[in-house]
């Protein structure tokens, strides 16, 4: 039989606190209650609530970090390596239940923890497409440009069709949402004289 993981089991267990009650209402009694140890056994891997939070974004973030380049095929054009890469990792965070209850805490507290949080999962986002957009740019595939700026702006973009646009409107389809992506950052408005 093997040995127990005291950490992981930690970490499992807090990731399911602050997935069910949010960063501010989970407590390292809770933690401990979920994980079936004492309080002193989590002191003895994390100094603090703040740590063990850090160490679960930690987690998560790597996840997203491996759906990203698995989802990035070389033979493919910068834009379907984009979208697949958008969809798969705005499908994690959606359906990912601690994302989903830092998004609400956020909302609904304005937890400064949780907003720390989400930045920090959107940063992983920026900086890969930030990375994707430079080697596009060198490939010739799109315009020079700043490969930061437009990483921002695509993230935000693809988060405003996705969810923005449907808390007042029927909800686009991925197709629907491709073609104004398209034409907002491959083709623009502008009629063609």
């Amino acid at each position: 039989m093997a040995p127990i993981d005291r950490r992981q089991q930690v970490i499992h267990a807090a990731a399911q606190s602050f997935a069910m009650f949010g960063y501010k209402a989970t407590t390292m009694d809770q933690v401990a209650k979920i994980a079936n140890v004492g309080k002193g056994t989590i002191y003895t891997f994390f100094t603090n609530k703040e740590q063990l939070f850090d160490q679960i974004l930690v987690e998560v973030i790597q996840e997203m970090k491996n759906i990203a380049h698995r989802e990035v095929h070389q033979e493919s054009a910068f834009f379907d390596n984009l979208f697949r890469v958008l969809d798969a990792l705005l499908e994690f965070r959606r359906d990912h239940d601690l994302l989903v209850k830092l998004s609400q805490e956020l909302k609904d507290f304005g937890t400064l923890q949780a907003k720390e949080g989400l930045d920090k999962v959107e940063k992983v986002i920026s900086d890969f497409l930030a990375k994707e957009l430079e080697k596009a740019k060198d490939n010739g595939e799109i315009r020079d440009c700043d490969p930061q700026v437009v990483a921002f702006m695509m993230i935000r973009l693809y988060i405003a069709l996705t969810s923005d646009w449907s808390k007042q409107h029927q909800p686009l389809s991925k197709e629907e949402i491709k073609t104004y992506f398209r034409l907002f950052l491959m083709e623009g408005i502008a009629a063609v004289a």
